[in-house]
């Protein structure tokens, strides 16, 4: 039996990593202690390994499906929603004065990470509530938090977020469905909404959806494009639940993994009207969302590393287990068998799964306390956190995205012929992570954003806070012995891609728009491989200044740790240099082909 996670490492990337511990000393947290956080940690462990974990074999074979009009889902679902409404983390994060706890957002990530481990189809249900929670918490008046918000912090209700649409998937300024206003001042929504995850089940008393749609006579493109609640039964003044709103299920999508998050087309207004309330001001719907989508891409990005690591443990406890071959020296047939961990190429597969996990995991968690710096540091600061959380937000989505599948491949080869039959569940997360490199925007999606905006952005300064930042660490790490080899991979590649960037975007109105972003995924790449590095580096020098004094357990957590750095310096930053040269010779490769030649 594997272990949900790796409990060991979150505690190293919580409190000897990042300064976790000492976010009491702000004042929102001033009621907190490590000791809290611990607690809040063993109880989300608790709750997912008991009921997450227990049906996701189950929702994977049993996809939902459409009964008497009704969706149905396995039962264990049921359950594990009212466990995680009993343990209070619909509102952990949120205000005292909203039944919250103040939890720091890093923390409530942490907390997160367990249930995708456990199980990534149950999560999605809770994933897309809170983060329709936070929004409104922004953007949606009091009297709308009053009615929308608080039954969803709460967790009597769920919510989605309704941007896709059949013709117009991430083409959002091509969307079609209308708000008409009515005389009370709330708008009538009218069209179709495509791949809305969690958009119809019978889990709780209603559903709020959060829909972009044009107002009536609106502009076109994205200035015309605003934010509604609109939910799945009509909501009175005092928030009580009435008659249908005519959101109607379509159709349920059925996705290759995933499997438990029922994911839907939705038409609104179909027999009567769908009632919506206009979110802000008019016009400003796409920049209310991205608050919502942002959040969701540093949730998507962890949820890769979960199923990565989830392959990684279960892989790992059948490679002690399992006996096979010998070692090259040995001559002797009738020796006994080695466990396969005493494989180089196994030992290979195995770090490298180490790799991705536990540096994917680094940069998410980093990620996460930017928004708590961002929420609570220093004001003089935040403007610059900003902007750094801006650029590395595409980064956080793609990388683990993209490399956790090759981790979960490198489960696969593990385990042999085991490892791609359903009596382990390694097959399934790789059919669940697949659709990540998908979720809230393919890699070209995310690459177009990371050189065509982020890293232009505000002149520049994004980026040249990431090289001050990680030019900080590289010049701390000079001493350490232990960590030169980490050291001296990150400061070549930072190089390498430092002439790259610069290179392509000094010629950018040159290039033209067409040319500038025909590699800018070589771009997201190698900024991501960058990235990475860097977060095993500063886990290195951490690892490095805990191992003199470590005993047992932790000195042989420590020495994988640097043995992990080693690897990611030899195997995987030197693949930086090809990334980095073809983005500056601004090849022309898949600009000039034609359609009719492929």
């Amino acid at each position: 039996m594997a272990p949900l996670l790796n409990r060991r490492d979150l505690q190293f990337q919580l409190f000897e990593l990042l300064d976790t511990a000492r976010l009491p000393e702000r004042p929102r947290f001033a009621d907190h202690s490590r000791e809290v956080y611990q607690d809040v940690l063993k109880l989300a462990y608790s709750v997912a390994e008991r009921h997450f974990a227990n049906h996701a074999r189950a929702a994977d074979l049993n996809e939902p499906h459409v009964q008497g009009g009704r969706v149905v889902l396995v039962p264990e679902v049921e359950g594990a929603m009212r466990a995680f409404r009993e343990a209070g983390f619909f509102s952990a994060h949120h205000d005292e004065e909203l039944g919250g706890l103040q939890l720091p957002w890093v923390v409530m990530q942490a907390v997160m990470a367990h249930f995708q481990a456990a199980n990534i189809g149950s999560s999605g249900y809770p994933f897309l509530t809170i983060g329709n929670a936070n929004l409104q918490r922004v953007f949606a008046s009091p009297e709308q938090q009053r009615r929308f918000m608080r039954p969803l912090i709460e967790g009597r209700w769920f919510g989605t977020m309704a941007l896709s649409e059949p013709q117009a998937g991430s083409g959002l300024a091509d969307i079609t469905t209308t708000a008409t206003p009515r005389e009370d001042g709330t708008y009538a929504v009218s069209g179709s909404k495509m791949w809305i995850s969690g958009g119809e089940h019978e889990l709780t008393e209603n559903i709020v959806h959060l829909v972009l749609a044009r107002i009536q006579g609106g502009p076109a493109g994205v200035r015309g494009i605003s934010l509604f609640l609109v939910p799945r039964f009509r909501v009175d003044g005092q928030g009580g639940v009435g008659e249908s709103n005519h959101v109607v299920l379509a159709g349920l999508n059925h996705k290759m993994g995933y499997r438990g998050t029922t994911n839907t087309l939705l038409n609104f207004g179909e027999g009567g009207e769908s009632i919506g309330e206009l979110v802000g001001e008019p016009g400003q719907g796409l920049a209310q969302m991205f608050h919502m989508m942002n959040e969701a891409r540093i949730g998507v990005g962890l949820g890769a590393v979960m199923l990565a690591s989830s392959g990684y443990q279960v892989s790992l406890a059948y490679a002690r287990e399992r006996r096979q071959g010998r070692p090259p020296g040995s001559r002797d047939p009738l020796s006994p068998p080695i466990p396969i961990t005493g494989h180089a190429d196994v030992r290979r597969l195995l770090l490298r799964q180490k790799c991705v996990v536990e540096g994917g995991l680094a940069l998410c968690l980093y990620a996460s306390s930017l928004v708590d710096d961002l929420q609570t540091g220093p004001e003089a600061e935040r403007a610059d956190v900003s902007l750094l959380l801006d650029l590395l937000t595409p980064l956080v989505k793609s990388w683990p995205s993209r490399y956790a599948q090759d981790s979960l491949g490198d489960a696969i080869q593990v385990m042999g012929g085991a490892g791609y039959t359903r009596d382990y569940p390694v097959e399934m997360y790789y059919r669940d992570n697949r659709l990540n490199p998908i979720h809230e925007g393919t890699e070209g999606i995310q690459g177009n954003d990371l050189l065509g905006r982020k890293v232009t952005q505000a002149g520049g300064r994004g980026l040249a806070l990431l090289w001050a930042r990680m030019q900080a660490d590289l010049d701390g790490a000079a001493g350490d012995g232990v960590a030169d080899e980490i050291r001296r991979a990150v400061e070549i590649a930072a190089g390498q891609a430092r002439d790259a960037l610069q290179s392509v975007t000094s010629r950018a109105s040159t290039l033209g728009p067409e040319l500038y972003l025909a590699n800018a995924n070589a771009a997201l790449d190698m900024l991501g491989q960058l990235v990475v590095g860097w977060m095993w580096l500063r886990q290195a020098r951490a690892a490095a200044r805990a191992l003199p004094e470590a005993t047992g357990d932790d000195a042989a957590f420590y020495r994988g740790k640097l043995q992990a750095a080693r690897f990611f310096a030899a195997h995987e930053l030197p693949k930086v240099r090809a990334q980095a040269e073809l983005l500056a010779s601004a090849d022309r490769s898949t600009l000039d082909m034609q359609d009719d030649w492929f």
